[in-house]
């Protein structure tokens, strides 16, 4: 059975998606921030003949998440996305959204898929590395983080949106840089974003070309990574790139899957498309 959680499922649906805290960062994430009584937010769950749950789908604006602990109503959750007009984007595990994707019955724009790590131990962190010219970032410096961001070319993000977007998470306490600079100038950081009591995503992994292979990265990040661990928090992070994937294996991640990301043709753009 399907249906709408309300409030008074929380304790459960809370206990559930924490049983893999870095799988279900997300979801953790914004039930801690919003619950279940936002207008841009809704959770259903699907439950068994005893009544534990075991599937959630998080819907957040116009993106749908789901997580699943075994064998779930795929064709269920897709009937809920069908009905939303706002749908627009589908994304998760690769083998939870796969069982969704066949019952979607949008015209599908594009679809990406990222290797999906996660840390939950220090024993491969080097910690005999010396962290002393490693930097936390405050407000004043987000300026400078844009900045190495557009001067970054895997980094295609607007770097006035960033701004804003990297301003009010700081404000919420769910994001934080690690930074290096020399001689005034930020050269290498790493970032989180989406932190929650349970885990945190890794992002903005960055170094300016001409201080490439200097190891100011993986300083960056591993002062980052023994930070949050020590928290009792789990890590994890998407890449594309081998390269980036194999600093990440030295650290310690670990790959636990493919996180796909779905983008579907809006019903208002199709209805304005046939006028």
């Amino acid at each position: 059975m399907i249906r709408k959680l309300t409030n008074q499922d929380y304790d459960q649906c809370y206990q559930f998606v924490s049983t893999k805290p870095a799988e279900n960062l997300f979801i953790i994430g914004d039930i801690e921030a919003f619950g279940f009584d936002e207008e841009f937010q809704s959770l259903w769950g699907e439950f068994d003949e005893n009544g534990r749950l075991k599937a959630v789908l998080l819907k957040y604006y116009e993106n749908y998440i789901p997580y699943a602990s075994s064998d779930f109503d795929a064709k269920g959750f897709a009937n809920i996305i069908n009905e939303d007009p706002q749908f627009e984007m589908l994304s998760g595990i690769e083998e939870i959204t796969s069982k969704i994707e066949p019952y979607i019955n949008r015209p599908l724009q594009h679809k990406r898929n990222l290797f999906y790590a996660k840390l939950d131990t220090m024993n491969y962190l080097d910690l005999s590395i010396d962290f002393s010219e490693v930097k936390i970032a405050d407000f004043d410096d987000i300026p400078r983080i844009a900045d190495l961001y557009t001067k970054t070319p895997e980094f295609t993000r607007d770097g006035a949106s960033y701004k804003e977007s990297l301003q009010r998470s700081m404000e919420k306490g769910v994001a934080r840089t690690y930074y290096i600079e020399r001689d005034g100038t930020m050269v290498s950081s790493a970032s989180t974003a989406a932190e929650n009591s349970q885990s945190a995503m890794i992002v903005g992994v960055c170094t300016l070309s001409e201080y490439k292979r200097k190891g100011l990265a993986t300083k960056c990040m591993t002062k980052l990574c023994y930070d949050l661990l020590t928290t009792g928090r789990s890590l994890c992070l998407f890449y594309d790139n081998p390269e980036a994937g194999n600093i990440y294996k030295r650290i310690g991640f670990q790959d636990i899957g493919k996180w796909m990301m779905y983008t579907y043709e809006k019903v208002n753009d199709k209805i304005l498309s046939r006028r």
